[in-house]
C-alpha cells in the first residue's frame, strides 16, 4: 500500500506537536493513555479485521511462520496492547526531575532537569504492537513519534493508529504528535532519514539489515541494535543445576528473541561433569549444535563450530559451544565475538563473578541469572522501546528516562560574574 505523503511537511508538523505534548502534565498523559488503551480494547473487533488483511497477504508473500506469528493479533494479544499502555501509566514520569542541584560558592544554585528528547522516529517491521506501546511511551516522556512500520502491518498499523487519533481529536490534543507513516516504500525511509532539522532520535527496530540501513543512510543520531549474540560462560567453579537450568532457559524459552543464549562456553575442568547433561538436556529441546573440536564428542550429530558460527545470532533452537582452557580465554572470547547487548557467567566463586561484571562491558552483564532477564519490564523499566548496544545516549534497553535528556538549570538571586 503507498499513498502520497510529504515526509517533510509531516516531520514539521510533528515538530509543532512535540511542544504540546513536551507541557502536558504527568496527570494529563496517563489520562490520554488509559483513554487510549481503553480505545483499542473496544476498537478489537475492527482491528482484527484489519490484521486478517495482514496475515493473508503475508501468507501470499510467503512470510516465515515466525514472522506471521508476530503479526498476528489476537482478542488476547489486543488487551495484552492495552495492558501494556495501562501499565505505562503506573511508571514515574522522568519529565521535570532534578538532579544533583548543588550551591556554587558564588551562591548561585545549579542542577540538572529531565526534559523530552522532542520528536522520536521509530522504523520497525512486523510487530503491529509496537505501534502502540510506542506511542503511549513516547506520550509518557513528552515526545512526539513518527511511527513508519513495514508494509507487512500496515493494516494493523493504521487500525490502532486509528483509535489513538480519535482519542487525541476528542482531548483536543494535536494528532501530530502521533504520525502514522501511510507510504511503506524504501524510498519514505530514505526522506525520513534526512529530516534532521525536526526529528531528534531514530530507533530502528527489526533485523540486522534494516537497522544497518537505517544506521549507514540516516543524518539523524540512530540507537543501534544490530543483534543480539548473548555469551553464557559455564566456570569451573558452577553449579551444575543452575548451570543447566540457566542455559535451558536462556536458549529454548524463546530462541527468537534477541535475549536468547546463542554462544556457550565451558571451562575445561568442568566438561567432563557438565557437558554430557547439557547434551542430554539440549537434544530433548531439539536443539542443534554446533561444537568445537573438544566439546564434539559429548554430542550427536554436531557439526564442528567456525568463527562464522561465534558470531552467528540464530534466532532458532541452534547454539555454538566451546570448551575453554581459562576464565581468561572466556572473557577474550567474549571481546572478540560480542554484539554487546547480554553476558553471562555462572559459577559460585563469588570473586570471579564481581570481575566478570567489571571486566566485560556489554550493555547487560549478569551472573547465575538466565539471559532473558535481559528486558526492560524484567530490569524495572515498566517497558522497554528499544535496546542499544552503542553507548551514546544510552545503552542497554530502553524506557522511559532513556527517552529523555538533561538541561543545566540554575537558580540565582541577583549574581552576576565578575
Amino acid at each position: 500500500m503507498t499513498t502520497t505523503f510529504n515526509i517533510a511537511d509531516n516531520a514539521r508538523q510533528v515538530s509543532i506537536a512535540a511542544r504540546q505534548v513536551a507541557q502536558l502534565t504527568t496527570t494529563a498523559k496517563d489520562e490520554l493513555l488509559s483513554k487510549m488503551a481503553d480505545a483499542i480494547e473496544q476498537d478489537t473487533t475492527r482491528i482484527l479485521a484489519e490484521n486478517t488483511k495482514d496475515i493473508e497477504a503475508g501468507r501470499q508473500r510467503g512470510l516465515t511462520e515466525a514472522m506471521l506469528d508476530r503479526l498476528l493479533l489476537t482478542s488476547e494479544r489486543i488487551k495484552d496492547i492495552a495492558n501494556a499502555i495501562r501499565e505505562i501509566t503506573t511508571l514515574a514520569d522522568p519529565v521535570g526531575h532534578v538532579a544533583d542541584l548543588s550551591l556554587r560558592p558564588n551562591g548561585i544554585q545549579v542542577g540538572k532537569m529531565r526534559i523530552p528528547l522532542g520528536v522520536i522516529a521509530m522504523i520497525y517491521e512486523a510487530r503491529p504492537n509496537v505501534t502502540a506501546e510506542a506511542a503511549a511511551l513516547c506520550i509518557k516522556s513528552g515526545n512526539a513519534v513518527i511511527l513508519r512500520g513495514g508494509s507487512e502491518a500496515i493494516h494493523s498499523n493504521l487500525a490502532l493508529a486509528h483509535c489513538l487519533h480519535r482519542v487525541l481529536d476528542n482531548c483536543k490534543i494535536d494528532r501530530n504528535i502521533i504520525s502514522i507513516i501511510p507510504d511503506t516504500s524504501r524510498a519514505v525511509i530514505e526522506q525520513l532519514l534526512t529530516q534532521r532539522e525536526t526529528i531528534d532520535l531514530v530507533i530502528p527496530r527489526g533485523g540486522e539489515g534494516l537497522i544497518r540501513y537505517v544506521t549507514e543512510n540516516s543524518q539523524i543520531p540512530v540507537i543501534q541494535h544490530f543483534k543480539g549474540v548473548c555469551h553464557l560462560y559455564i566456570d569451573k567453579f558452577a553449579d551444575i543445576n543452575k548451570a543447566i537450568n540457566i542455559l535451558i532457559n536462556g536458549k529454548t524459552q524463546k530462541p527468537s528473541a534477541c535475549n536468547a543464549f546463542e554462544t556457550m562456553l565451558i571451562h575445561k575442568d568442568i566438561a567432563d561433569t557438565f557437558l554430557p547433561i547439557a547434551a542430554n538436556a539440549l537434544a530433548d529441546k531439539q536443539v542443534k549444535v554446533h561444537a568445537c573440536e573438544l566439546s564434539q564428542p559429548y554430542f550427536t550429530g554436531a557439526s564442528r563450530a567456525t568463527d562464522e558460527d561465534y558470531h552467528t545470532e540464530y534466532l532458532a533452537h541452534e547454539i555454538a559451544i566451546k570448551i575453554v582452557s581459562s576464565y581468561d580465554q572466556a572473557v577474550e572470547h567474549i571481546n572478540q565475538f560480542t554484539s554487546d547487548h547480554t553476558e553471562v557467567i555462572v559459577s559460585q566463586d563469588v570473586s570471579r563473578c564481581q570481575a566478570f561484571i567489571r571486566q566485560i562491558n556489554s550493555s547487560v552483564v549478569m551472573s547465575n541469572a538466565s539471559s532473558r532477564f535481559s528486558d526492560g519490564g524484567q530490569l524495572g523499566l515498566g517497558s522497554e522501546i528499544g535496546i542499544s548496544t552503542s553507548k551514546l545516549h544510552t545503552y542497554g534497553p530502553m524506557g522511559l528516562t532513556a527517552l529523555t535528556t538533561e538541561k543545566f538549570i540554575v537558580v540565582g538571586d541577583g549574581q552576576i560574574r565578575e
